[in-house]
């Protein structure tokens, strides 16, 4: 698969961020996902596309500069948008829609009236579940700032008990990364 390089990468976050403010955030933010990815794969010794798992978190929160004032949730299928209006893989454009929380079903979708398209959103190859599961220990908020394995369990429990339970899973799996400085 060719995959674009971490500078194309910066590039293509720096064309579409509508401040530099927006791209120090967003991109800060996914290349921090993409260490603690790179920290659980070598703490657990996993067998997978490192480069893959490299460009998903590089690129996974990219649909938040086309937010335009729409629902947060609706970042990821904006990012999937994009990536498949670019002409990537269909492989690394799901990096973006299936990330959110612990992944969204089509039950979540439509239980909840999210406003995106009804679908399954959930991670389904070891590549993207580490890109999911990273992004949960690094937040953007103001200012920005990692996240412990206990706070985030406490967060996803607002989302009901089997999410919480899918997220403590995930913990036993990949152990929680160390937080970065």
């Amino acid at each position: 698969m060719n995959l674009p390089t971490d500078r194309e990468i910066r590039d293509l976050h720096a064309q579409y961020a509508p401040t530099r403010e927006a791209f120090d955030l967003v991109h800060d933010h996914c290349r921090i996902v993409g260490r603690l990815a790179e920290q659980v794969i070598a703490r657990n010794n996993l067998d997978v596309d490192v480069d893959l798992v490299r460009a998903g978190s590089l690129l996974h929160d990219i649909g938040l500069y086309r937010l335009n004032g729409s629902h947060y949730i609706r970042h990821g299928v904006l990012g999937y948008e994009l990536l498949r209006e670019l002409g990537f893989p269909e492989a690394l454009c799901r990096f973006c829609s299936h990330h959110t929380g612990v992944g969204l079903s089509w039950d979540d979708v439509v239980r909840q009236e999210l406003p995106i398209p009804p679908g399954d959103y959930l991670a389904e190859t070891v590549e993207e579940e580490l890109v999911m599961y990273a992004d949960k220990f690094h937040s953007k908020s103001s200012p920005p700032e990692f996240v412990t394995a206990a706070a985030y369990q406490a967060a996803v429990l607002r989302f009901g008990a089997d999410k919480s339970a899918r997220f403590a899973t995930l913990v036993e799996r990949y152990g929680e990364p160390g937080l970065l400085a």
